[in-house]
């Protein structure tokens, strides 16, 4: 048997570093306080499990071996009784993680790494006036984490070097490819440049220079296609015959010029909201989103076959 992790919360992203972790040999024990959510997340599982089936990700007998691994906790203390890792994924409120945190600390075994999927709140607001807040992290992935390899550590500022470490070890364990902050920033690394393409997005259409549709266009058709195996930075490195540095030497009044032509930032709960939302809706009704999130997560698979089909032929 491998070493237990517990998941606290099994919404989307609960369930779905449920599949990471076992899938990866860890004993996983599921537990969430509301009624029905532990069945309904080992039942999207099943689903999810024979998507990766079916697009060469799993065979059948480490799917079953997957799925063996998981198993629902009737309580808090039952998830975290002999845990090496407890993977916490509860709603984004401060308060309620606060009173959370204080019972995995008091719960979990003095060894056990406790670990947040929070997005968007830094752990020293929630882990403070802990006994055991040194083995305390965010570990925060993109959706889905069984899918999306990126993960982001983020310590508090009494964080030990040692729960960093183990914490690094775990995630590589469980193929991703991390990221380690030297300290605490609001959105963490992923979120802010996110937060820095979302926000000239809403600009653009606010402004009347493009519609959504033509936004989503110019990353899904244009930028995505490079960004999904080289980062910005090696694009630049590449676009260039000198490199980086002579990529900064020749477009670097372009970016200048853009920077210094600024559009004001619009309000995102305004009109230009309305007019992103009816954009959507006309390409996808509200009913429909469920089963776009399975496509989406299937045209994952099907990229991350083909990354890894590409490595092994062409190079990383």
């Amino acid at each position: 048997m491998g070493e237990v992790c517990a998941i606290v919360g099994c919404g989307l992203i609960g369930r779905a570093w449920a599949i990471d972790f076992a899938r990866a040999g860890w004993q996983v024990r599921l537990f969430d306080p509301v009624e029905g959510a532990v069945p309904a997340a080992l039942a999207a599982i099943d689903g999810l499990l024979a998507d990766l089936v079916e697009n060469g990700l799993l065979d059948a007998e480490a799917k079953a071996a997957t799925r063996a691994r998981l198993e629902p906790a009737s309580s808090l203390e039952a998830a975290l009784a002999g845990a090496a890792w407890v993977q916490e994924s509860a709603p984004e409120k401060l308060e309620l993680k606060r009173e959370l945190w204080c019972e995995l600390d008091r719960l979990a075994t003095a060894e056990a790494v406790l670990a947040s999927s929070t997005s968007a709140i830094l752990p020293s607001r929630f882990t403070e006036d802990l006994a055991g807040r040194a083995r305390c992290l965010v570990v925060h992935p993109l959706n889905p984490p069984y899918l999306v390899p990126a993960v982001e550590l983020c310590p508090a500022p009494w964080t030990s070097m040692d729960t960093l470490l183990r914490a690094e070890t775990v995630m590589r364990g469980l193929g991703h490819s991390v990221i380690r902050l030297a300290r605490e920033i609001d959105g963490f690394v992923m979120n802010r440049l996110q937060a820095a393409l979302v926000e000239e997005a809403f600009k653009l259409v606010a402004a009347g220079i493009c519609t959504a549709e033509e936004v989503d266009i110019g990353l899904r058709d244009g930028l995505a296609l490079r960004w999904c195996f080289a980062g910005p930075f090696e694009v630049g490195d590449l676009n260039a015959p000198g490199g980086i540095r002579d990529y900064v030497t020749r477009y670097r009044s372009v970016f200048d010029s853009v920077l210094a032509s600024a559009l004001p930032r619009p309000d995102w709960t305004g009109p230009v909201l309305d007019e992103i939302e009816a954009s959507r809706r006309l390409r996808l009704l509200a009913a429909e989103i469920a089963h776009r999130q399975r496509w989406r997560d299937r045209r994952l698979m099907a990229l991350l076959a083909h990354k890894r089909q590409a490595s092994a032929t062409i190079g990383d």
